[in-house]
């Protein structure tokens, strides 16, 4: 219960500071926060074959009670109630939480079920997975969350907005959005060479490769509220003197340069890129550091 409570204190820190964390939270799991009730119909946003499985049965459940209110014969082949093209009886399931055969869901759980008492089945496993199989770990998060701030206040907002200002936003940028949020310093402008190859290579960036650079540079693989233009501090990019570069001409300065892998300060946003020789070299060594770049901390 002590990591549940700790996570209530980061998560509700993160928001006070409008600081993002990149974890990836259920919209089930926002629901909880936001003291909503979860059913079946939940469980697929974090375990898809168990939601899935669940509802199906549920489906064989109500056609069994349809069948018996308009006194349909359950024995003609053609309203055979099967789960899969099997019967529920030859599936051997006994009462324990699918993938956690030690987690008995009632007493002399090893007896197996029927289509009698499939709808016990169901209901059981849905209260242990969304109800109150999982509630002192959602108590113990809230508790942790209100030595913070209460956790109620965040009931103005609904889980996909929870989310966002948690998580930060999927939608990244456009090629005129980053020109725009961008600041340029300490010997590059906005008509510099090695700025223009840099806003054309991000701007052919995948939405993949788009998250690895923001990783890179900011820390967080989303952009908060708002997007570039929220960055704080602003996305600033500078230029990097070249190793040994010192009292060289400008093009034996660029050849030195592409010698060279760019850095950043995460805590500033500011990204420090060498003037390369070509587009093409910046790109190779600009991927190369975000791909092989990530969590590593070094003086720059």
């Amino acid at each position: 219960m002590d990591y549940f409570r700790l996570l209530g204190r980061v998560m509700a820190k993160a928001l006070q500071d409008g600081r993002l964390l990149d974890l990836p939270f259920s919209t089930a799991f926002y629901k909880l926060v936001l003291e909503q009730e979860l059913d079946l119909f939940d469980i697929q946003s974090f375990d898809l074959e168990l939601g899935t499985t669940l509802q199906e049965m549920q489906a064989l459940v109500r056609r069994k009670q349809f069948m018996e209110a308009f006194n349909i014969d359950k024995r003609n082949p053609t309203h055979d109630l099967r789960f899969r093209n099997a019967r529920i009886e030859d599936l051997c399931l006994d009462f324990t939480l699918p993938g956690y055969s030690d987690y008995v869901l009632k007493p002399g759980g090893g007896q197996y079920h029927d289509l009698e008492n499939l709808e016990e089945y169901i209901g059981l496993a849905v209260n242990a997975t969304v109800k109150t199989g999982i509630m002192p770990q959602i108590e113990a998060f809230r508790a942790g969350f209100n030595e913070v701030f209460p956790v109620t206040s965040l009931q103005l907002f609904s889980e996909s907005e929870l989310e966002n200002l948690l998580c930060g936003g999927n939608d990244l940028w456009t090629a005129q959005s980053l020109f725009e949020s961008i600041k340029f310093d300490h010997g590059y402008t906005s008509s510099s060479p090695p700025i223009i190859n840099l806003l054309e290579i991000i701007g052919e960036f995948t939405p993949q490769q788009k998250r690895a650079f923001l990783q890179f540079v900011t820390g967080a693989p989303r952009l908060p509220p708002g997007g570039l233009a929220a960055l704080n501090p602003r996305l600033t990019i500078v230029r990097k003197h070249p190793t040994g570069a010192n009292g060289m001409l400008k093009g034996a300065a660029a050849q030195v340069a592409d010698g060279d892998l760019p850095s950043v300060m995460t805590c500033a946003n500011y990204l420090k890129l060498p003037p390369y020789s070509s587009k093409e070299v910046m790109r190779e060594r600009l991927m190369y550091a975000i791909t092989e770049g990530q969590g590593s901390f070094d003086l720059s």
